[in-house]
């Protein structure tokens, strides 16, 4: 069972896309023969006829390019497509937006927007969008190949990646799992550990509570940040933290004798 006016849906089966079925050619050629008995189009159906057509010359299709999440091909769809395939694997692509209002638990990929609302509560095990906005519950993690807003005043247990993070002015939230950025823009109030690849900005009136790892940080007056910061790179290796010590050769050396026999051991008498 699906809705009527889905255009796409999934198998619950074995997962495949496929479209519902369209209405049969009989029946649309009896629709068409009783549209061709009745009288001609009125004035109103002729008025909204020629409203298309000049809506059909101001609105051109706008075209997006998206990335495919197994093999990273590139390709270009209609902004009014609500699913596509790969060209070079033919995995199934999901446009659509998603809005949460109630407890949701699968996981979704999406090139679409994941709107999770002040009465949603997303426990899904993975998502993975183009833009997020989080105004409710997110216990999984999240990755956003765009802008993920936070909106939202609690505590968010699952680990959060996106481009460019925004936390609002009346948000109060707290991460567990270290936050991974190209750039974070504070507006409110956010706990938690924060990697940036280029930029941390802390607007007036916020705060950041936790350690900071990012080329620049920006913080206007009236703006707070406590914690530990490390301007430069944001990828150390154990290798950097704990350098490998070799054992000093002059410790080995000492517990011999000047005859190279260990100590305790007497020396064989010569022959005579």
């Amino acid at each position: 069972m699906e809705y009527a006016a889905a255009k796409s849906t999934m198998c619950r089966q074995c997962g495949g896309a496929f479209s519902p079925s369209a209405p049969k050619a009989e029946v649309k050629a009896a629709q068409q023969q009783v549209r061709d008995q009745n009288s001609g189009p009125s004035l109103a159906e002729e008025g909204a006829s020629l409203l298309r057509k000049f809506d059909g010359l101001w609105s051109k299709p706008r075209n997006s390019v998206v990335e495919c999440f197994d093999c990273k091909a590139k390709t270009e769809v209609n902004s009014a497509a609500s699913s596509t395939n790969c060209p070079k694997c033919s995995a199934h692509l999901d446009l659509r937006d998603y809005k949460i209002n109630t407890p949701f638990s699968r996981a979704i990929r999406t090139h679409g927007e994941v709107h999770v609302t002040s009465k949603g509560d997303l426990s899904s095990s993975s998502v993975m969008c183009r833009s997020a906005l989080i105004e409710g519950k997110v216990r999984g993690n999240l990755h956003c190949a765009g802008t993920a807003t936070v909106n939202y005043s609690g505590k968010i247990p699952g680990r959060v990646t996106a481009d460019h993070l925004l936390v609002e002015r009346k948000a109060e939230v707290q991460f567990f799992r270290r936050v991974r950025v190209k750039s974070i823009e504070i507006r409110g109030h956010m706990t938690g550990e924060v990697v940036a690849e280029t930029v941390v900005v802390i607007h007036r009136n916020a705060s950041l509570d936790g350690d900071v790892t990012a080329k620049s940080i920006s913080v206007e007056k009236g703006g707070v940040f406590s914690g530990q910061l490390v301007i430069g790179s944001s990828g150390l290796k154990q290798a950097e933290l704990l350098p490998q010590q070799q054992p000093a050769p002059a410790a080995a050396a000492s517990s011999r004798t000047d005859d190279g026999m260990l100590p305790g051991i007497v020396p064989p008498l010569p022959a005579t």
